[in-house]
């Protein structure tokens, strides 16, 4: 099944969703956006080198997943595409709830709330500190969007 059969609408919410998370792990650490990131205090806990690396690790696999779908945009989703799509956003929702919701919410992580409130002390939040740590709200849009993403995959095969 090849998805999105008659249902344009979800497509462009998929092709929308991918777009914004391929936005955000490109610039998120590079491009100033006012109260919703500090790209100079990011850059004082990460060398160069290795923010870098961590870019095109956390967005390669995205950009690659955002131009397939582009590719094949109004043809249908191919089964190695939906699967792509599955477990890239599967693994980095599973990543952002290890990194984020399960310390906030569960498990304090101290070394890891240390390092946010370093990073993100500075941005717009509005949920109330927790074991040391704060979601910050550019991050909690991605995670919106992440699990928004999985949920349209999931409509679409139906």
């Amino acid at each position: 099944m090849n998805g999105f059969s008659g249902r344009p609408s979800l497509e462009a919410l998929l092709v929308a969703l991918q777009a914004f998370q391929v936005a955000f792990l490109w610039c998120h650490d590079w491009v100033p956006l006012g109260r919703l990131n500090d790209v100079l205090a990011v850059r004082r806990q990460d060398s160069l080198a290795r923010l870098v690396i961590v870019t095109l690790v956390q967005s390669v696999p995205y950009t690659i997943g955002l131009a397939w779908s582009l590719f094949v945009l109004g043809r249908g989703y191919p089964v190695e595409l939906r699967i792509w799509l599955w477990v890239s956003y599967g693994l980095l929702f599973a990543g952002q709830i290890r990194a984020w919701w399960i310390p906030y919410l569960i498990r304090p992580e101290p070394e890891r709330a240390l390092r946010y409130q370093q990073m993100f002390g500075k941005t717009h939040r509005f949920l109330p500190e927790r074991n040391g740590l704060v979601p910050n709200t550019l991050h909690i849009l991605l995670h919106a969007a992440t699990l928004a993403t999985l949920i349209t995959l999931f409509a679409s095969a139906r």
